[in-house]
């Protein structure tokens, strides 16, 4: 049981450094091509959710993380000992959402960095945390979709 918690103490690890990096190596806004006219770093600040919705909302924010994190810890230990996959991706979640979650209450604004364009579409800057929150998600809809096809076969 306790790896799933390594694996969201390792994203939140991972998460505080890199954010630590840009705001200790790079200007605010400051743009560092990796690969040109695709991938860039870049250096940003979001005190809202994906896209910029809701910003500047921190006591809404505050309130959802603690609830989610309570959501994750309950179902992490309901079901992470019989689905193990639902376990890791409840450890990416969590961490994701704890990675965020110290940005808003230190800072009340979320350290940004990972900028695509991709198809000519500039893809809403992101970090470690987002990355983790967005792979856990699809890690809990394919456990859902592989648990519900093994009840099926059961029945």
């Amino acid at each position: 049981m306790y790896r799933y918690y390594l694996i969201a103490i390792v994203l939140i690890a991972l998460d505080q450094f890199t954010k630590y990096l840009v705001v200790k190596n790079m200007e605010l806004y400051e743009q560092i091509p990796v690969i040109e006219g695709f991938f860039y770093l870049t250096s940003h600040r979001n005190s809202g959710a994906a896209w910029g919705i809701l910003e500047g909302r921190m006591g809404f924010f505050y309130l959802i993380t603690v609830i989610v994190i309570a959501g994750v810890l309950y179902y992490l230990h309901k079901y992470g000992k019989q689905n193990k996959l639902f376990a890791v991706a409840l450890g990416f979640i969590l961490g994701g959402a704890i990675g965020n979650f110290i940005d808003r209450l230190l800072h009340q604004e979320v350290v940004d960095f990972f900028d695509f364009i991709i198809f000519g579409y500039d893809f809403p800057i992101f970090n470690i945390a987002d990355s983790a929150l967005t792979i856990g998600v699809i890690l809990v809809i394919i456990a859902t979709f592989l648990d519900e096809k093994q009840q099926k076969g059961k029945a």
